[in-house]
């Protein structure tokens, strides 16, 4: 089982993926749900951060530095960066403040300053709001976006006929590289005889509103 199989594993052990009927933000009836803020204890979240550094590995993107979007992403980058730097890969990190201080050492920046090529860290890109803030601030500061990395990509249409993820790496020109895509969960269903029963109503949901295919 490669990396991407076993991160499915692990997020369905920990309840994170779940399988029933969902309501999206977007009104959508979704027979799966994802939700990475229930890796909420240290050895959780060490273990996703050692998935994380695999897809970075795994991407060939080179980054100078890591970035995590706040909320979310704070703690995400932070064990990510410990996780790559016991596999020998010591980058800085840092993150964003919501509101910036006018105190102290002031901005809204906090860690590592920005610099060189950035990747940026995260859990999901739903509208992509947080991913365009963030290219804001790596610009603004003369660095340069390296690409996002995210838990799970839902390989689903937003409004159009494009997904969030397809419009963040037509706009910004960067990649993006999910631990895990909807092809990782079909074929984790169809070789689990626990799980097996759900792969039939994930496939005709993801014929509705799955992304088109590229060759």
């Amino acid at each position: 089982m490669d990396f991407r199989q076993q991160f499915i594993e692990f997020a369905v052990a920990q309840n994170v993926l779940r399988f029933g009927e969902f309501r999206t933000k977007g009104g959508r009836l979704s027979p799966y749900f994802f939700n990475a803020g229930l890796f909420n204890d240290g050895a959780a979240l060490g273990r996703l951060a050692e998935f994380y550094a695999k897809a970075i590995s795994s991407s060939g993107i080179v980054a100078d530095s890591l970035f995590g979007p706040a909320y979310k992403g704070i703690p995400l980058v932070a064990v990510t960066a410990v996780a790559l730097a016991r596999g020998g890969l010591n980058l800085p990190f840092s993150f964003n403040r919501k509101e910036a201080k006018d105190h102290g050492e002031g901005g809204s920046i906090v860690g590592a300053p920005l610099a060189g090529r950035v990747l940026i860290i995260d859990d999901v890109i739903t509208a992509g709001t947080s991913i365009r803030e963030s290219v804001d601030l790596i610009r603004a500061a003369g660095a340069s976006p390296a690409g996002v990395v995210i838990a799970l990509d839902r390989m689903e249409r937003g409004q159009g006929e494009l997904s969030a993820v397809q419009e963040v790496e037509r706009d910004y020109g960067m990649p993006v590289v999910a631990v895990a895509t909807l092809d990782d969960l079909m074929g984790f269903l169809r070789n689990s005889p626990q799980l097996r029963q759900n792969e039939a109503v994930v496939a005709a949901y993801r014929q509705q509103y799955g992304i088109a295919r590229v060759a």
